[in-house]
């Protein structure tokens, strides 16, 4: 079992910066492609970055050049460093992870950018 665990989010004003973390457990971290996804009300889930395994990664076009994913694999932890932050970056942020045909996801946390 999977288990998926975020942390970092909070409130911060326009231009301000957070990191958010996200912890596995239940399987092997190295091999698991992961991303971050956020939620804001009324809207559909988007993703925000994702990190292969290998190390590739992607960003929304929202977000590039202001937020950066990274992994630990010794730590089996991902990160989402935020810069620059916006109002319209307000969400619920998840963690999920790839695992063949699996997909795990975390409870999230709120990131709340004050304008």
């Amino acid at each position: 079992q999977v288990q998926l665990v975020e942390s970092g989010g909070g409130l911060v004003q326009a231009g301000g910066s957070l990191r958010l973390s996200c912890v596995a457990s239940g399987t092997i971290f190295s091999v698991m492609s992961m991303a971050w996804y956020r939620q804001a009300p009324g809207k559909q889930r988007e993703s925000v970055a994702a990190i292969t395994s290998g190390g590739s990664t992607y960003y929304t076009d929202s977000v590039k050049g202001r937020f950066t994913i990274s992994r630990d694999n010794a730590k089996n932890t991902v990160y989402l460093q935020m810069n620059s932050l916006k109002p319209d970056d307000t969400a619920v942020y998840y963690c999920r992870s790839d695992i063949g045909l699996y997909v795990y996801w975390g409870q999230g946390t709120q990131v709340t950018v004050s304008s």
